[in-house]
């Protein structure tokens, strides 16, 4: 996923408190700056495929909770939308749907562009960890690497393996060839 900027939008034009009011669709608020997201046509069918699985499972395993794409949420310092996101059925329960989510869904999977710099979605992890999220997907159709980090660990799945949560959707795994494919 790459941001851009949006011309003629300044930090003064548009606030986080603006943003966390009423998040303009596809956007996500980050270093003061109100910032566009761009999907390709690859991102978005990973996207869906992921969004598929979780959801699927999350109903046959009888789990509950929600699974939502681009959903605003909240993390100690920006506005994001993170690709995928589950939400558990107590925090479902707790927070109900409000505009933007305050904390970080408890699962979260980001794609990675060929354009984003692994720096930037490693601290956006980190700050999804900080703020609420148990458990982040980093997702690599380029070179078909998922990565999964969580407080504890971070493992490497790779073509031809199966990817499995770590602490969220108990159990749930998938074919990293299967969810690329």
């Amino acid at each position: 996923m790459v941001v851009t900027p949006i011309k003629d939008t300044t930090s003064t034009d548009y606030s986080l408190e603006d943003w966390l009011q009423s998040p303009p669709e596809g956007t996500e608020w980050v270093n003061g700056e109100l910032l566009e997201k761009q999907v390709t046509l690859k991102h978005s069918r990973i996207q869906g495929n992921l969004c598929f699985y979780w959801r699927n499972y999350k109903v046959t395993s009888g789990q509950g909770g929600e699974v939502y794409t681009e959903p605003p949420c909240m993390t100690n310092k920006q506005g994001c939308r993170p690709d995928v996101a589950y939400l558990t059925p107590e925090l479902t329960q707790q927070f109900g749907e409000p505009a933007v989510l305050p904390q970080s869904f408890p699962l979260i999977a980001e794609i990675i562009s060929p354009t984003d710099l692994a720096e930037e979605m490693i601290a956006k992890s980190q700050e999804y960890l900080q703020s609420g999220c148990e458990e982040v997907w980093l997702v690599f159709p380029e070179n078909s690497w998922i990565i999964v980090i969580t407080k504890n660990q971070r493992l490497v799945f790779i073509a031809g393996e199966v990817v499995r949560t770590q602490n969220v959707l108990t159990d749930f795994n998938v074919a990293v060839n299967e969810l690329l494919g």
